[in-house]
């Protein structure tokens, strides 16, 4: 499946920036810099989008295709926003071979969104996982951190169903 793009619109705060600005300040003449101060934006905005890239790279003086290249290769980092309730399925091999990509397909089509995307009102995103720790319970999926074992793909809607009016 394609990197999923995100719909949801970029709505960072001035707040947010000013934050932002200070730990970029506080970072900006150390060797290295560039790790801490993206760990910080991401904890400040929750996700790394183009916008806070940019001005990161501005205020590091660097190259926002230097700033891309560390956030898309890290995957602790995400260009996606994370829904309200953020959903994973592993797709480790106990769980895959119980499987878990059907349970993905279902949480997929459930929330009308792929893997690592977002849902427009924010309220769910989807992750996937190479490992729970739980893989006696294969397959395995989690909604923040609720774990859901032995999950068939007929259960997922109403998996997903009991987060949508909380």
């Amino acid at each position: 499946m394609a990197k999923a793009k995100t719909t949801v619109k970029f709505q960072g705060t001035l707040e947010q920036e000013q934050a932002l600005r200070e730990v970029i300040e506080a970072h900006k003449d150390q060797p290295g810099a560039l790790m801490p101060v993206l760990q910080a934006a991401q904890g400040i905005y929750g996700y790394l989008p183009v916008e806070v890239q940019e001005m990161i790279a501005s205020g590091l003086q660097i190259s926002v295709a230097e700033v891309y290249g560390v956030v898309t290769f890290y995957s602790q980092f995400s260009l996606n926003p994370k829904g309200r309730y953020n959903v994973s399925v592993c797709l480790g091999t106990a769980c895959y071979v119980k499987g878990s990509e059907k349970i993905l397909e279902a949480v997929e089509s459930k929330l009308g969104i792929p893997s690592g995307g977002c849902t427009e009102d924010t309220k769910f995103s989807i992750d996937v996982t190479r490992c729970l720790g739980a893989c006696g319970l294969a397959p395995v999926m989690t909604v923040n951190d609720d774990v859901y074992g032995k999950v068939e793909p007929k259960k997922v809607a109403e998996i997903i169903d009991s987060y949508m009016n909380r």
